[in-house]
C-alpha cells in the first residue's frame, strides 16, 4: 500500500470508491493522455467520468481560466455576472426549449435536485417517475429516484418514486420484442402505471443511462412517453449530464433521438461543459423556472472562473465539430470492438453511440453478470496503458468507454487493440 493510499483510507470514507487494487494517482494530462505519479503514460478512455470532454490541458480553456483568475474568481449570483449571462444565452439557444431560462449549479447532482424542486413545486406533488437502472446523483433526493441498487444507499426519500420500464433494451420482460413492439409495450405499461396512482410531477430519464452501463431504449421511446405525459400535464426532465454536448455523435443532446413530440420541459446538464471545472445547470421553460415563490441564490453556481471555462470549451467544441468527430471516430471504435467481441464468450454486448460505449461482460455460456471479469479487464488494460470506466445495473459488469471528444482514429485503434488483449486475457 502506498503512503498516499494509506493516508486516503485514514481520513476519507470507506464508501468513497477507488479503481484498481493499487489505486492510481494522476498528476497531469495532455490531449487524450494522462500521467501517474511514477511518470507512466496512459491513454484515457474515461475522461474523469466523462468530464474532460474535449482534451486534457486544452490550451483554449486553460488560457481562459488563467486570465479570469487574474481578474476575479468569484462574486456569487447576488451580483450581475457578464460571463454567466453569456453562457446562459448560449445554453438557452442550444437547449431547444422555447422561452428558456437557465440556472447554474456546481454539479449534475445539484442540477437534478433543482429540476426536482421545480417540477414538484410547479405540479404541487412529490411523486416522480424514474427509469429502472437509472442514476441521477448522490444527494438525498437524487438517490431517492435512482433505480440502481449499487448507487442507492437508502430507501428513505422526500419523494415518492415509481419506476418505469424502457431504459434497458436487451434485458427485462420486453427484451425479446422488436423495437416498435418494445416501445408499444413500455407505453402501455406506463399508461397502466398512471392508472393506479395520483398524477406525478415529472418523468426524469437519461436518454442513455450512464452509471447503468450506457444502456438506452430504441429511438423514439421518450417521444412516445411524452405524448402520454403531455395529455396528463406531467413534465419530462431529460438528464443530459452524460449525454450532452454532442457525445452521442448523432445529436447535440440525447433527447433529440426522442424529439418527435418536442423538447423536454426541463433539461439538466453538467460534467463535460467545463472540461473539468465544476459546472452544472438546469434549463426550463420560463413558467416552470419562475414558479418558485421564495428567494434563492447559488453561491458557487455560475461563478466567473467556471463560466470562462465553459464559454471557451463550448466554443472550441462547436468550432471544431467535435460532435462530428464523436460520430466518425466513435463509429469506428464500436465496429472494432464488436469485431473483437464476436469471438469472446465473455462479452454479452457492445453497445453505445458516438464516444459513449459500453461492453457488457458475463460468465461464458450464461447471461449472468461477471463483475470480477470487468475488474480484471480494467487491471489488464491499465497494465498496458489504457484507462477505462465500469458500471452497469447488473453487478457492475459493464466496461464504460467515454474518451475526450478529440480522440483520433489512431488513438481509437490503439485503445481497441489494448482492450482486445485485455478481454482475451480474462478467460
Amino acid at each position: 500500500m502506498t503512503d498516499l493510499y494509506a493516508r486516503h483510507r485514514a481520513v476519507l470514507p470507506e464508501w468513497l470508491a477507488l479503481y484498481y487494487k493499487d489505486p492510481l494517482e494522476i498528476t497531469h494530462g495532455e490531449g487524450r493522455h494522462v500521467w501517474d505519479a511514477d511518470g507512466r503514460k496512459y491513454l484515457d478512455f474515461f475522461g474523469g467520468i466523462l468530464t474532460t470532454m474535449t482534451a486534457h490541458a486544452l490550451p483554449e480553456v486553460t488560457k481562459a481560466v488563467a486570465e479570469q483568475a487574474g481578474r476575479i474568481i468569484h462574486s456569487s449570483t447576488l451580483y450581475l455576472n457578464r460571463l454567466m449571462v453569456e453562457l446562459a444565452e448560449r445554453m438557452a439557444q442550444l437547449s431547444g426549449i422555447p422561452d428558456a431560462r437557465v440556472f447554474f449549479t456546481t454539479s449534475g447532482t445539484e442540477a437534478n435536485d433543482t429540476a426536482l424542486l421545480l417540477a414538484t413545486t410547479y405540479r404541487r406533488t412529490n411523486q416522480i417517475l424514474a427509469m429502472r437502472n437509472s442514476y441521477h446523483g448522490r444527494s438525498f433526493s437524487a438517490v431517492g429516484i435512482t433505480g440502481n441498487r449499487s448507487w442507492s444507499p437508502t430507501s428513505l426519500s422526500p419523494l415518492q418514486t415509481l419506476y418505469v420500464h424502457g431504459g434497458v433494451r436487451t434485458r427485462g420482460p420486453f427484451a425479446h420484442l422488436s423495437d416498435a413492439a418494445f416501445i408499444s409495450a413500455c407505453v402501455e405499461d406506463l399508461k397502466d402505471l398512471l392508472g393506479h396512482t395520483r398524477p406525478p410531477a415529472a418523468l426524469i430519464a437519461e436518454p442513455i443511462q450512464g452509471v447503468g452501463g450506457f444502456t438506452s431504449p430504441p429511438d423514439g421511446l421518450y417521444a412516445a412517453f411524452r405524448d402520454v405525459l403531455w395529455e396528463r400535464g406531467i413534465l419530462w426532465i431529460s438528464d443530459e449530464v452524460q449525454t450532452g454536448w454532442g457525445r452521442t455523435g448523432d445529436h447535440f443532446w440525447g433527447w433529440q433521438a426522442h424529439g418527435q413530440s418536442g423538447p423536454p420541459d426541463i433539461l439538466t446538464f453538467a460534467k463535460g461543459i467545463g472540461n473539468g471545472m465544476s459546472i452544472g445547470g438546469v434549463v426550463a421553460r420560463a413558467e416552470i423556472m419562475n414558479c418558485l415563490d421564495a428567494n434563492s441564490i447559488s453561491t458557487f453556481g455560475g461563478t466567473q472562473i467556471t463560466m470562462a471555462a465553459g464559454l471557451a470549451n463550448l466554443g472550441y467544441l462547436l468550432e471544431h465539430d467535435l460532435q462530428g468527430n464523436a460520430r466518425r471516430v466513435g463509429g469506428l471504435l464500436i465496429e472494432r470492438l464488436r469485431a473483437v467481441a464476436a469471438g469472446l464468450p465473455v462479452v454479452r454486448e457492445v453497445r453505445g453511440r458516438g464516444l459513449m460505449i459500453g461492453v457488457e461482460l458475463v460468465r461464458p455460456g450464461t447471461d449472468k453478470a461477471d463483475p470480477d471479469a470487468a475488474s480484471a479487464v480494467l487491471e489488464a488494460a491499465r497494465a498496458e496503458g489504457l484507462l477505462l470506466g465500469k458500471g452497469g445495473g447488473h453487478n457492475t459488469s459493464v466496461l464504460r468507454i467515454a474518451p475526450p471528444l478529440t480522440l483520433t482514429v489512431a488513438e481509437a485503434e490503439e485503445g481497441a487493440a489494448i482492450l482486445a488483449r485485455a478481454l482475451g486475457s480474462v478467460h
